[in-house]
């Protein structure tokens, strides 16, 4: 492999498939990302990995509550969770599920390989298993009997044969590893955190199940399915190809690597900061990864679950207030090795002064001014002024900083550097007063002075950003017309743009919020009072146009290529019309059969996958975001709504 270019490889944990993306959750992505799109503008070779962990004993039971086989349950959720990535700018170049082919196999010949070298052997569990955190914790770690020292629901007692992974053995190899290099755990907190759950003694890990289906089944022994964490700690190698004969990912990016990254959180900490290094070990490669543990996103009522009702979704933020706001705050509010809290007062206040004032502001103005005293042409000037000195000394000392920020993962801290920038930048126009410079024809030169400079603190900054808010960087790119040489990072001193013609219409990156209309409505939001948003206004004469029926149901089925699709039979009067609707997530068929209901019966006729639809039923979304179809009781079928 040709080492011109170092390689660069960063992952995100797995995420659960029964769990809720969350803005605490989405911050381990949106961190990742970040450290990719950086490493990529640098020119490393760059490998993103993200996914999600599909097997075990809690997908099993959700599949079956829902009325679905696992796999095609698990499907629909891998889907939703890549349109949350997609929609949150994430550039992940994998993702790995672990119902995948080659991931299975991959851990499959782990599993044997660790057998047949007695590293795992088999033995009888018996003692206290959380289902929701699927572990084991044995009586020291109790702290409350019956109760998980993890997540403080409730145990059970679970006797059963299962292969255990040998951790004692490799106890005091693993400790001389951490020692010997001081930054492979960061915070050194956390480290510290390891290295004293060492000392007290490692227990041995079960590694398979018997008692659930759902999992990879171990080879020699298919009775046992393989236990979730070699399962989903596997998957930062089989997704390079190990255990598959196209491996050469893993040679390049693991093996040969330059560096490797695993951004997890604090609650999983000790997977991966000892099961994982074992494995390895036992599995004779290398350790290649640095671990960066972060906090936890929380509210004012404590870390974000469902039992509290407390969870933010990071799509409702973007949707309202844009992707690029949601990735900044979270950047610039969780330190490393700290939680950091979330409320939209707190947001709103980020969002104006930060983003709407302070940055875009500072874009919109200058582009004003560029076309106000110089139709838009700049051209490269010499720092004459001292205010321009200390403009372009500050960003080259800013650039440094952020690069040895972001590169050691301390985004918050490259953020509140680059953020000196901006606030200087902002400064120098005040400084300058270029308004009053352009009352005078002798100071034309100072005017094109000050320009370029604000355009160039400006491009700078722009190239900075791109790592943590792609899009807004490419709207300041694009407004200030710059060539692809502008923008490359080996381009970023100050001074390196000769000239460029500037657009004429300035933008608006963050419209500024009005703090109290915000917080109503987010709190209108919670207590379920939704701003009704209105479509068209119509006539009586619209209306009346519309032909509603009293129908009875009297069958229906599911589609057989669409599961979303019902299929009902709705007699009308003795006339039977054949219906197609939506509701399958809301309704069973069965309890459909047999409900008066309103339908639309002058609806021009059209197809659905297929599926001839000759009316419309009514349905509408109750405070849940659930269908509801509208019954009637009284009516008979041959009535007319009017």
């Amino acid at each position: 492999m040709s080492k011109n270019k170092k390689t660069f490889y960063v992952t995100t944990p797995i995420y659960y498939a029964s769990g809720t993306v969350h803005i605490g959750n989405s911050y381990t992505t949106i961190a990742a990302d970040t450290m990719a799109r950086f490493n990529r503008l640098i020119g490393n070779e760059t490998l993103f990995l993200t996914g999600m962990d599909e097997h075990g004993q809690k997908i099993e039971e959700a599949a079956k509550k829902a009325g679905r086989k696992p796999k095609p349950f698990v499907d629909d959720l891998a889907l939703e969770i890549k349109n949350i990535w997609n929609n949150l700018d994430i550039s992940n170049d994998i993702f790995i599920r672990t119902s995948d082919s080659e991931h299975i196999q991959g851990v499959q010949k782990i599993f044997e390989k660790l057998l047949e070298q007695k590293d795992i052997y088999l033995d009888k569990y018996s003692g206290d298993y959380c289902v929701a955190c699927e572990s084991f914790f044995t009586k020291t770690q109790i702290i409350e009997e019956g109760i998980c020292p993890d997540c403080g629901k409730k145990t059970i007692k679970l006797e059963e044969e299962t292969y255990f992974l040998n951790l004692k053995k490799y106890s005091n190899k693993l400790l001389k590893y951490i020692n010997d290099n001081p930054d492979f755990i960061q915070p050194e907190t956390r480290k510290n955190e390891v290295i004293s759950f060492i000392e007290q003694g490692l227990e041995n890990l079960s590694v398979s199940r018997t008692s659930f289906n759902w999992g990879v089944p171990v080879l020699s022994n298919p009775k046992h399915v393989v236990y979730v964490w070699i399962d989903a700690l596997s998957n930062y190698i089989t997704a390079l190809g190990y255990g598959s004969i196209n491996n050469s990912q893993f040679n390049k990016y693991w093996v040969q690597g330059d560096e490797v990254v695993h951004i997890v959180g604090k609650d999983i900490l000790r997977f991966h900061a000892i099961y994982w290094p074992i494995m390895l070990m036992a599995l004779n490669i290398p350790i290649k990864f640095k671990l960066y543990v972060h906090g936890w996103v929380l509210m004012k009522e404590g870390k974000m679950s469902k039992s509290t009702g407390n969870l933010v979704y990071p799509l409702d933020v973007t949707k309202r207030y844009g992707v690029d706001a949601l990735r900044y705050y979270l950047l610039r509010e969780l330190p490393l090795g700290n939680d950091c809290y979330f409320s939209y007062e707190r947001f709103i206040e980020k969002y104006n002064a930060d983003l709407a004032n302070d940055l875009g502001n500072l874009v919109s103005r200058t582009v004003s001014m560029a076309n106000k005293y110089l139709n838009g042409e700049v051209l490269k000037t010499e720092s004459n002024l001292i205010y321009s000195k200390d403009l372009k000394k500050l960003a080259n000392e800013v650039v440094k900083d952020y690069d040895n920020s972001i590169k050691n993962f301390r985004i918050q801290d490259s953020l509140i550097s680059l953020w000196t920038l901006i606030s200087k930048t902002n400064k120098y126009v005040d400084e300058t007063e270029p308004w009053k410079l352009a009352k005078e024809e002798k100071n034309k030169e100072l005017i094109k002075e000050v320009i370029y400079h604000l355009i160039e603190s400006i491009r700078v900054i722009s190239i900075l950003l791109s790592s943590i808010l792609p899009s807004t960087s490419l709207k300041i790119q694009d407004v200030l017309n710059l060539k692809n040489d502008d923008i490359k990072y080996q381009n970023i001193y100050f001074g390196f743009l000769s000239s460029t013609i500037i657009k004429v219409k300035a933008i608006v990156l963050f419209k500024r919020l009005d703090k109290d209309e915000e917080l109503e409505y987010q709190t209108n939001k919670k207590q379920g009072i939704e701003t009704m948003k209105v479509k068209e206004e119509i006539t009586i004469d619209d209306f009346n146009k519309l032909d509603f029926r009293i129908g009875k149901i009297i069958k229906c089925e599911k589609a057989e290529n669409a599961d979303k699709l019902l299929i009902l039979q709705v007699d009308i009067n003795g006339n039977i019309k054949q219906i197609v609707s939506s509701i399958a997530d809301n309704y069973e068929t069965e309890e459909l059969v047999g409900k008066k209901i309103v339908v639309l019966v002058n609806l021009k006729a059209t197809k659905f996958r297929g599926y001839l639809s000759e009316g419309m039923l009514l349905a509408a979304s109750n405070k849940d975001g659930q269908l509801e179809v509208l019954e009637v009781n009284k009516l008979d079928n041959d009535a007319v709504v009017d």
